[in-house]
């Protein structure tokens, strides 16, 4: 992660006195998640830059806490991209300058100068005219550059969501920092360690001076906080004497523009359920209906599906599977399982289990439900996830939901709904798909939209239903274990 700042001006040099890091001698620090190093790439007689170099260590993310058990825990874009990480960096190799001290050039650092400054590897997910709206009230003249295709050979995938951005002004150092250091959260919508009622005053000690004239502070302050009510409608009172909290959230809803911050909580509305409670229940109903007696929820995360199906008596065999053990345990606490009746528990069971490889377990349920799943999976695995639920375990009924990309124009997202999707698909992609899967397998297979419908569009979420047909003499392709 790399973070640039540049001084055009007389003695441009004086930087390192403002920044208290000697132009001459590089500098390194340690953190608990890896090193920070400052150096200069120029000490010109017109310009000066000093850069800020973040170094981190996947495993060190990870070391001294829980982990959830799975390849993300280590495999992921926090190492590589201007995060809440950064803000720690600055604050602890930079934090007398953010403070506005200099003993030996005090009226330098009082002054507006011209100062540009880098970040490279910008997580923007909100679209790329966020950055105008966040910078240029402050003054600044803002450039982005953006990432190119994610794979050349998959444009469809479109771009990248990271962005290099340069802003332009003129403009005290430590407000440079302070407006940094806030605003790098609002573009990534992710922190890194436990956001509390501290995390208020933090805010408001950042953005003093600048923040409460800000025209997008109530879009910040969701931002800032994740989308936590509590903390954003807190920190705007306090900005506001509590006149700006109700715009904060306006017709009680929590949604950011252009972005679903939770993988089970797309936009909501007022006149309908959230869209996550209609999808269990249309997953719910239609295994229901089915008849089926034994139901197996693959991915089942937390057992929000497990909730539904425990409850219902005619469910005598519920199994829920995931690859990651720390989501079994929350599903395991959640559903209270120790508190259940004897018999109810026996019906209930928690698999740790993966879809990449064939799991004589998965067998001889009459229905399974892959509920927001595949998304997940790069597109080259789906193969395999056919062969080992089609092909191998053939529950009776299988029930897979996945968002519906077209319907993303309507929540204002340029690409996809959570940063862990591999891939969305339209309608018609979708149904291709499945009824090729459904075709090679013996399957037969129909479509339902899930949510309010756009005339256009379509539904957000799209349901496939697949009904196992019986021929006699057939022999299902087994899949390879991967």
């Amino acid at each position: 992660m790399l973070f640039t700042i540049t001084y055009t001006g007389e003695n441009p040099t004086d930087l390192g006195y403002l920044l208290h890091k000697n132009p001459a001698r590089p500098q390194t620090a340690d953190l608990s998640f890896g090193r920070v190093h400052v150096f200069y790439t120029e000490t010109g007689p017109e310009r000066c830059t000093a850069a800020l170099l973040l170094d981190m260590d996947p495993l060190d993310l990870v070391r001294g806490r829980r982990a959830s058990g799975g390849i993300f825990d280590y495999v992921n874009d926090r190492p590589y991209v201007c995060s809440s990480f950064m803000c720690t960096a600055i604050s602890g190799v930079y934090g007398t300058a953010m403070s506005g001290g200099c003993a030996k050039k005090q009226e330098l650092a009082d002054t507006p100068l011209d100062l540009s400054v880098g970040l490279f590897m910008l997580p923007c997910r909100g679209g790329v005219i966020l950055p105008e709206l966040l910078f240029a009230p402050l003054g600044y003249e803002v450039h982005v550059e953006e990432s190119a295709l994610l794979d050349e050979q998959f444009p469809e995938w479109g771009s990248s969501p990271y962005i290099k951005l340069t802003i332009r002004g003129k403009v005290r150092l430590r407000d440079l920092l302070n407006h940094i250091y806030v605003l790098i959260p609002v573009f990534d919508l992710q922190k890194h360690y436990w956001i509390g009622d501290a995390e208020v005053d933090k805010l408001l000690d950042h953005g003093r001076g600048w923040l409460p004239d800000h025209p997008e502070k109530a879009l910040i302050a969701r931002r800032y906080f994740k989308n936590l009510r509590n903390l954003a409608r807190s920190a705007l009172d306090r900005l506001d004497n509590g006149e700006g909290a109700a715009e904060a959230f306006p017709s009680g809803k929590d949604e950011l523009p252009g972005v679903s911050v939770n993988i089970n909580d797309e936009p909501k509305t007022t006149s309908l359920p959230r869209l996550n409670t209609q999808r269990l229940e249309a997953v719910f109903n239609t295994i229901k209906k089915s008849g089926a007696g034994s139901v197996i929820d693959l991915g089942c995360g937390e057992g929000h599906l497990l909730r539904l199906l425990i409850n219902e008596k005619n469910f005598t065999r519920v199994t829920g599977v995931d690859v990651s053990r720390t989501a079994l345990e929350h599903a395991r606490d959640k559903l209270k399982l120790e508190r259940l009746p004897e018999a109810r528990q026996k019906r209930v069971s928690l698999l740790h289990g993966s879809l990449s490889c064939r799991d004589k377990r998965f067998r001889g349920y009459d229905a399974a439900a892959l509920v927001e799943v595949i998304e997940h999976l790069d597109e080259n695995r789906l193969d395999t996830l056919e062969a080992l639920i089609l092909g191998d375990a053939r529950p009776g009924i299988l029930v897979i939901t996945t968002p519906n990309i077209e319907y993303n124009e309507i929540y204002g997202i340029s690409r996809f709904r959570h940063d862990d999707h591999r891939f969305e698909w339209d309608r018609s992609r979708f149904q291709s798909w499945a009824e090729e899967a459904a075709r090679r397998y013996g399957y037969q297979v129909s479509f339902e939209g899930i949510g309010g419908a756009d005339e256009k569009l379509g539904a957000p979420t799209q349901m496939a239903v697949f009904v196992r047909e019986e021929i006699p003499g057939s022999s299902p392709r087994r899949p390879p274990c991967v």
